[in-house]
């Protein structure tokens, strides 16, 4: 259960959020809205950078990030994230029922995103739930945002992001033999850049393909195998 510390305190602030947002359903000022994303952008920022930092093989978390991000794009990753989030929102959302539409815009914006995966990474690897945590106040502000404007169908979208986090968590628990000390810190090192490549985003400094990036987190664990397996020849 503690593995699932962060999945779970992200699903709270999103509840807490909503129910906020549903006393506040007449809205909420422009100006206090974008304050306070810029805000935590910048707290996102400083969390990436000091995930980057922990590790000194610089070519391999360059390598990472070119590879996979040729593969990411060449995937389609982002624009086929998208793509699922435009047809679920036209067979779903597509009416009147704010019920509905809130659930659905709510569901794809807490989980199609690279911070959620990141973070439920870190946290079935290594016990750090810091980017789930920080993700929880960005979702939580933002739920708040939602549930003023779409009601009570925002507070549903928990439910798909503890179960969509909590899956992540749970298999790279079961990852664990193979993620030495080394391959962790290589991996957040990725994964912090990504996280800065979001906050960057939120920022509007920046409008950086994080999504199509996604696969470069996985290429450390995969070039130690590889040394593994050659050992072993």
């Amino acid at each position: 259960m503690f593995g699932l510390f962060g999945p779970l305190v992200n699903t709270l602030a999103i509840v807490a959020g909503s129910l906020v947002g549903l006393v506040l359903r007449g809205g909420l000022p422009e100006a206090y809205r974008l304050t306070v994303i810029q805000a935590i952008g910048l707290a996102v920022v400083l969390i990436g950078f000091r995930g980057a930092l922990g590790c000194d093989d610089l070519l391999l978390v360059i390598f990472s990030l070119a590879i996979g991000a040729a593969l990411g794009t060449a995937l389609k990753i982002e624009a086929r994230l998208e793509s699922l989030g435009l047809r679920i929102e036209r067979r779903l959302g597509g009416s009147d029922n704010d019920l509905a539409r809130g659930f659905v815009m709510a569901s794809l914006v807490f989980c199609v995103g690279s911070m959620a995966i990141v973070g439920s990474l870190e946290s079935g690897l290594a016990d750090n739930h810091q980017t789930l945590l920080a993700k929880s106040v960005l979702d939580g502000i933002s739920s708040i945002v939602f549930a003023s404007s779409f009601g009570i169908g925002v507070l549903f979208s928990a439910l798909p992001v503890l179960f969509y986090e909590g899956a992540i968590t749970l298999s790279a628990s079961l990852l664990k033999p193979l993620l030495v000390p080394a391959v962790v810190t290589q991996m957040s090192a990725v994964g912090g850049l990504l996280i800065v490549a979001i906050g960057l985003n939120l920022l509007d400094i920046a409008k950086l393909r994080a999504g199509n990036m996604l696969p470069a987190i996985f290429l450390p664990l995969g070039y130690f195998v590889f040394k593994q397996i050659i050992g072993m020849a």
